[in-house]
């Protein structure tokens, strides 16, 4: 079978496949889970996007306890302009009102992580994620 070439593709026979999943998207994923997290204060995940977003997390929170507007801008690179409630409020207020102030005192390990089980589609371990009170 004689190779076909294909445009945008390396070398004579071109890319047969490609990767489904790139870190653009990836980073995506995280960044609307984040954002639900925050908005509203709990999530069920798998277990390896429980690694990734628990360290993000921590990240965004880090930032809310600074407070200042370099922090803000930092965090609005990250959390999506999505609405938590009918007042208008968004997440990256609740995050710099509610949650920087609530963990001012504390040092880290802002998410409690329980496991699930698995789910019964792919039997992928699952896992709730919520803020320490």
């Amino acid at each position: 079978m004689a190779a076909q070439g294909r445009k945008n593709v390396h070398g004579k026979t071109g890319v047969r496949f490609r990767t489904a999943y790139k870190p653009e998207k990836n980073k995506g994923m995280l960044r609307d889970v984040a954002s639900e997290f925050i908005a509203h204060g709990k999530i069920e995940v798998t277990s390896g996007v429980t690694k990734e977003l628990v360290t993000l997390v921590s990240r965004l929170v880090g930032y809310a306890k600074k407070g200042d507007l370099s922090a803000r801008r930092m965090a609005a690179r990250y959390v999506r302009p999505i609405l938590v409630d009918e007042k208008g409020t968004t997440v990256l207020e609740k995050l710099f009102n509610e949650i920087g102030p609530k963990f001012k005192t504390r040092n880290g390990g802002y998410v409690r992580v329980y496991k699930l089980g698995h789910r019964r589609g792919d039997n992928a371990e699952v896992t709730l994620l919520q803020w320490v009170d």
